[in-house]
């Protein structure tokens, strides 16, 4: 979610506290933690303003931006095949079909 956040705003950049309002129900620790992993992969680039406190930027990389194409392909597909998922799901949960599958 955050490299789809981060292309939407391609080529620019966006600082850790947006980020994370625009990705709902992410801790800042998984934030942080999936952001160390992206710029440790080399997909996303980290900019850090010496500010009180420090301000810091990410944006994607070159190779960040290829992901583009795939990932477009896996949401097409997510999106024609949710509701087949959801059917099984309420399924393999016992759920009646329409009912939602108790959580």
């Amino acid at each position: 979610m955050a490299v789809k956040v981060l292309a939407e705003e391609a080529p620019g950049e966006v600082r850790f506290a947006e980020l994370r309002r625009r990705v709902p129900g992410i801790s800042q620790k998984m934030l942080s933690v999936t952001l160390q992993g992206l710029v440790r992969d080399g997909l996303v680039a980290r900019r850090v303003e010496p500010t009180v406190p420090p301000a810091v930027h990410y944006r994607l990389t070159g190779l960040g931006l290829s992901l583009e194409g795939p990932l477009s392909v896996l949401r097409d597909w997510a999106e024609t095949h949710m509701p087949e998922i959801d059917r099984n799901n309420r399924l393999a949960d016992g759920s009646a079909p329409g009912e939602r599958a108790p959580r």
